[in-house]
């Protein structure tokens, strides 16, 4: 039971920081810019995208995906092609590891880079508002600087909250994604003991889930005290 929960708690670990990781490198970006030209057409188009982001569901999203990868495979080379279905360790094989996760990542990460990058923008905005911002511009100071010294680190709390949040629903809350890209991970697991009434599987996984969200709770208040040193004299 160890091994098979080790193996599938590998498949949604890597999964879930790749997702992380997308949304991190496109949200914040993406946040920084529809900020900053805030009521212009770069802001409506960045908008747009992140409202139909969470308007897609990711397993009707996955569905579509892989359909175009048939059909576009399909007619290029005459004979379709799909992911990988049986998992690789990224040790092992790193380019079948890649070709099995990358676009269920790249699917799961669409709907959270939506709504980070919506968080990542109302904070800057209200950061940008603050007394301290105007007297930097006051100064002289240009608008990287003000970004990067000022704004970025005070607006990074909340968003810091909902990433690692997300982090932690994305190693056990992905059923049916997983289901459609035929991943073994750690929700399809939970998802068939509880079908098969293992109720020593269940147990277990919901404890580890547990202990998985308790980390990563208490890695975001270390992550505050070191962003933010009001907290730490709190």
């Amino acid at each position: 039971m160890s091994e098979e929960i080790k193996l599938r708690l590998a498949l949604s670990f890597q999964l879930a920081f790749m997702a992380l990781s997308l949304t991190i490198l496109t949200a914040v970006p993406l946040g920084v810019v529809a900020a900053y030209y805030k009521g212009r057409w770069q802001d409506y188009i960045i908008q747009v995208l992140s409202i139909t982001g969470v308007a897609i569901p990711s397993f009707w999203l996955g569905i579509m995906v892989l359909m175009g990868i048939l059909i576009i495979t399909q007619k290029l080379t005459g004979s379709p092609w799909m992911p990988p279905i049986i998992f690789v360790s990224p040790f092992e094989n790193i380019l079948n590891n890649l070709l099995q996760l990358i676009i269920p990542a790249i699917v799961i990460a669409l709907r959270y880079i939506a709504i980070t990058q919506k968080m990542t923008r109302s904070e800057i905005l209200e950061i940008l508002r603050e007394d301290y911002v105007l007297n930097a511009r006051a100064y002289g100071l240009n608008e990287f600087s003000i970004m990067n010294r000022y704004v970025l680190r005070n607006s990074s709390l909340p968003v810091i909250t909902v990433l690692g949040n997300e982090f932690a629903f994305l190693i056990g809350g992905l059923v049916i994604t997983e289901q459609v890209f035929n991943l073994n991970g750690k929700g399809a697991l939970l998802l068939q003991s509880v079908e098969n009434a293992d109720y020593i599987v269940t147990q277990n996984l919901v404890v580890l889930l547990a202990l998985i969200f308790a980390t990563i709770n208490i890695i975001i208040d270390l992550t505050y005290a070191y962003l933010d040193p009001r907290v730490r004299f709190n």
